[in-house]
């Protein structure tokens, strides 16, 4: 290749020109439009052991972060106390100081983890604050409910917790299951905008076995206002000793179930609804 363009026709007339243009301090850029040179190859030969004009080089910026970053390093400061200052990654810092020895440290590990502890739960508590106050202000959103909408609100609820008939279990029963409390009253009060009496409600605790049962069955039973002896037989969930179990504790009370008695009518109309739902919907959509 070197042979090739040293041997160029406008080599031996061109190289004179470059150097002299190159030693009088001009770019490469420069050189090339004002031999009118466009081949690259070309110009790196014409310029071969021609130093590079001083003003041409790019200074490096990192070269007076690294000289920052040092000095502060050795003032003892640590790499998060660097990184605010110069404002550079933690990385960087770390390859340009690990040479220099570490800052003695200013406070024992237990007093630096109680800091971090505090700290942390400042943040915990603001994030609460922001949690409860984001709570609040959806609550407010949600001004009287009409009959209406709670009738509406409680159809997709049960269709994805409720009983339903299967084509091997073609049984056309009401019957409703959950540990959330909320839920559970929300349900109650659908079931009596639709006009289900209280005396057509069964109730009966679902819990595992290893749990407190008399304290679940006392909880639902007051949340529901009935006595205990108004519940139907506990449900106990057999318990495997290989699964670990995380519902354990005094917040466990396993679930409620409840179940309209001859609600197969009810059923129908249940199932009517979230179809009437489901088309309104992809009506909507086309």
């Amino acid at each position: 290749m070197t042979n090739t363009y040293r041997t160029h026709p406008d080599y031996t007339s061109l190289r004179p020109q470059a150097v002299a243009l190159r030693r009088a301090g001009l770019s490469r850029r420069q050189i090339r439009d004002r031999l009118h040179i466009h081949n690259n190859d070309l110009l790196n030969r014409l310029l071969e052991g021609e130093p590079v004009p001083e003003w041409t080089k790019r200074p490096n910026a990192k070269d007076d972060l690294r000289d920052k970053a040092r000095e502060l390093r050795k003032q003892g400061m640590t790499y998060d106390q660097i990184q605010v200052e110069p404002g550079c990654s933690e990385s960087s810092i770390s390859l340009w100081v690990r040479d220099l020895p570490k800052p003695e440290r200013k406070r024992s590990r237990e007093e630096a983890s109680a800091i971090a502890r505090r700290g942390w739960e400042a943040t915990m508590k603001r994030r609460e604050e922001e949690r409860q106050e984001t709570k609040r202000v959806a609550a407010d959103e949600i001004d009287q409910l009409s009959d209406r909408e709670p009738f509406l609100i409680d159809v997709g609820p049960y269709w994805s917790e409720g009983a339903k008939s299967k084509p091997h279990n073609p049984a056309e029963r009401v019957t409703f299951i959950n540990s959330d409390p909320g839920m559970i009253r929300t349900y109650l009060a659908w079931l009596t905008v639709l006009g289900i009496e209280p005396e057509r409600l069964q109730f009966r605790v679902h819990i595992h076995e290893t749990a407190d049962v008399e304290a679940a069955e006392r909880y639902w039973a007051q949340l529901v206002g009935i006595e205990t002896s108004a519940l139907a037989k506990t449900t106990l969930k057999k318990h495997n000793p290989k699964t670990n179990r995380k519902n354990v504790g005094e917040t466990y009370r396993g679930c409620l179930v409840v179940r309209v008695m001859d609600g197969a009518d009810l059923y129908r109309r249940i199932e009517g609804w979230w179809y009437g739902i489901v088309l309104g919907a992809e009506q909507r959509s086309t």
